[in-house]
């Protein structure tokens, strides 16, 4: 290896990106990436160097689950020390999830771990593969000096990296499938590769910590008009429910009708964190700006002020690993760990 330059690791997961035509079927078929340069010579003439592995079963995404979450961190934990960059291949549809899980997961991460996938598959005429995953491993690359200039999980679609706990897929057919509504993109592509370095985060100068306790014993509430004691009841009164993410209106209202309340103060008082998301795609809940808030506030809802329900559901199963004491759990929530919140 030349010691000079950058290596990445690729890490494929499963995913549209990984998908190529066969020529006789016509069917997609999972790509051998270890002939990865030979199927994409442009990734000979990066600046760095490349090495891949993938899941002996590569999965879709809609099977996502936190087992595969701690098998990506053990790749990058048992390579750390060898690679300057990660660059995981991932189906778009929970991408955002799993951005946000590892960010979790990985606390003091001194070096860039990216997400990427792609709306056509690989082999397509029309692929968008070919541009996230040649950018993605150019972002992994980049250096201050000796250091890596990105130090955090990020996701690259479509010209754009952003922080990975701040996204949302938002379009199912655009190439332009990813946003970060709340906070502001870390680079872009263009001509040049320009890096917004103001908005990258900056860990602590400590050893990597390494995650993997979940509790997914967690359920996500969207309020809307007409839900009913009965149905909402389903979820509060559930014994093995830990923790809820309750999407709000707005900045943070809901109806104050007193069975509703009722059900959970209930909740609250039996052991259940709650936590007060907004369903609104940007903004933020800003708890007593409203009379119809501020019920929630006196009744001891956790704020979640500006975070996605992404990366407010993955670190409510992260938390909840944690067994910390109600007080503890607040406090924690309430504090941006990784970026995620303003």
């Amino acid at each position: 290896m030349n010691q000079n330059k950058p290596i990445i690791l690729l890490i494929y997961t499963g995913g549209t990106i990984g998908m190529i035509k066969n020529p006789v079927t016509a069917s997609l078929e999972a790509f051998n990436f270890d002939h990865l340069l030979k199927n994409i010579p442009e990734l000979k003439i990066l600046d760095c160097e490349i090495q891949t592995i993938s899941f002996n079963e590569p999965i879709d995404s809609s099977n996502m689950h936190p087992k595969y979450w701690v098998q990506m961190v053990e790749i990058i934990e048992q390579y750390y020390q060898n690679y300057d960059g990660f660059v995981i291949l991932h189906g778009s549809d929970t991408m955002s999830y799993s951005a946000s899980a590892l960010s979790f997961m990985l606390e003091n991460l001194q070096k860039p771990v990216i997400f990427t996938g792609s709306q056509l598959p690989i082999g397509d005429l029309r692929t968008d593969a070919k541009e996230n995953l040649i950018t993605s491993i150019q972002m992994a690359s980049l250096r201050n000096g000796k250091d890596p200039m990105i130090k955090e999980v990020g996701l690259y679609f479509e010209y754009k990296l952003y922080r990975g706990n701040r996204t949302t897929k938002i379009n199912a057919d655009h190439f332009e499938a990813f946003e970060s509504l709340n906070y502001p993109m870390l680079a872009e592509s263009g001509v040049h590769l320009k890096v917004n370095k103001e908005y990258l985060f900056q860990p602590e100068n400590k050893d990597l910590v390494v995650h993997k306790n979940f509790n997914t014993n967690v359920a996500i509430i969207k309020l809307f008009p007409g839900i009913s004691e009965y149905s909402l009841s389903c979820f509060l009164n559930n014994p093995s429910i830990k923790g809820i993410i309750l999407e709000t209106y707005g900045a943070g209202n809901a109806t104050t009708e007193s069975w509703f309340v009722d059900l959970l103060v209930k909740a609250i008082n039996s052991g259940v964190h709650m936590i007060n998301v907004t369903q609104c795609s940007g903004g933020s809940v800003a708890m007593g700006q409203y009379a119809t808030s501020e019920t929630l506030r006196k009744i001891g809802l956790i704020s979640g002020f500006d975070i996605t329900t992404e990366a407010a559901i993955t670190k409510l199963m992260f938390l909840l690993g944690k067994n910390f004491d109600s007080k503890e759990f607040k406090t924690n929530f309430e504090t941006s760990l990784r970026g995620e919140m303003s």
